[in-house]
């Protein structure tokens, strides 16, 4: 393959969310763990952004005058939130029916966000630039993890953020987020995710930081059913998040 015909997307996984789009508004729909996921990383977002950039995170819109891109947005359930905290958001999607959810649904929200059916590496290419990017339960799910980390780690602004937000590849992820989440608890539709494209934090660090980008937090994410909710955690041998910086230029 030529580098001019490398790509990201895989059309198998753009197929099977595109069917799906329809829920993904429904809390109590195929998309419910992501529903109930959302808490703790939009805490975690906002935080680890007022903090960095001195906003006050009690604030109605901390992220007042950031341009962030929510990469592999799907419907819209982090591009709307950062939107409301005062993010200029462009939210990307490789499935044309995820946009056209996600773009109904803010005008029926009244939520200012600007959705694009288009490629990290396209974004990339036409010199795009953000103060933050979320890339959040989606590196699991393209052909090509190393051109999709590095196109989107070209478009963070010097003193700018990424999050990344995916599950290790262990067996202990094989058993509780696939054997578990997709065939006992039936959380999510069998095949949502595939134990060869789960992903290690060591293969997301390794070429964002050839790419100039600094892990400054990391932590593991887990699911407390008595509480019904989602907590942050040390243990990261299933789903975890990671924080990283660009440096500013001298």
């Amino acid at each position: 393959m030529t580098e001019a015909a490398q790509t990201t997307i895989d059309q198998d996984e753009v197929a099977r969310f595109s069917a799906m789009a329809a829920e993904w508004w429904s809390p109590n729909g195929k998309f419910r763990p992501l529903h109930k996921f959302n808490p703790v990383r939009l805490t975690y977002i906002r935080d680890h952004v007022a903090a960095h950039f001195g906003r006050d995170p009690r604030s109605d819109k901390p992220l007042t005058g950031l341009r962030l891109l929510d990469i592999g947005c799907g419907g819209g359930l982090l591009s709307e939130p950062m939107a409301r905290m005062g993010a200029e958001v462009l939210g990307a999607d490789a499935s044309r029916t995820n946009i056209e959810v996600a773009t109904i649904h803010a005008e029926q929200s009244g939520v200012d966000v600007s959705y694009e059916a288009v490629t990290s590496e396209d974004l990339a290419a036409r010199g795009e630039r953000f103060d933050i990017v979320l890339n959040m339960e989606v590196v699991e799910h393209v052909s090509d993890v190393d051109l999709f980390l590095t196109s989107c780690a070209e478009m963070v602004k010097p003193g700018g953020l990424m999050f990344v937000a995916t599950i290790n590849r262990t067996m202990k992820a094989r058993a509780l987020a696939i054997i578990g989440a997709e065939y006992v608890l039936r959380w999510l539709p069998r095949g949502t995710h595939q134990y060869e494209k789960l992903v290690r934090p060591e293969e997301i660090e390794t070429p964002l930081n050839a790419s100039g980008m600094n892990v400054i937090d990391r932590t593991g994410v887990f699911y407390n059913p008595l509480q019904d909710q989602w907590n942050l955690s040390r243990d990261m041998d299933v789903n975890y998040m990671m924080l990283l910086e660009r440096p500013k230029t001298a």
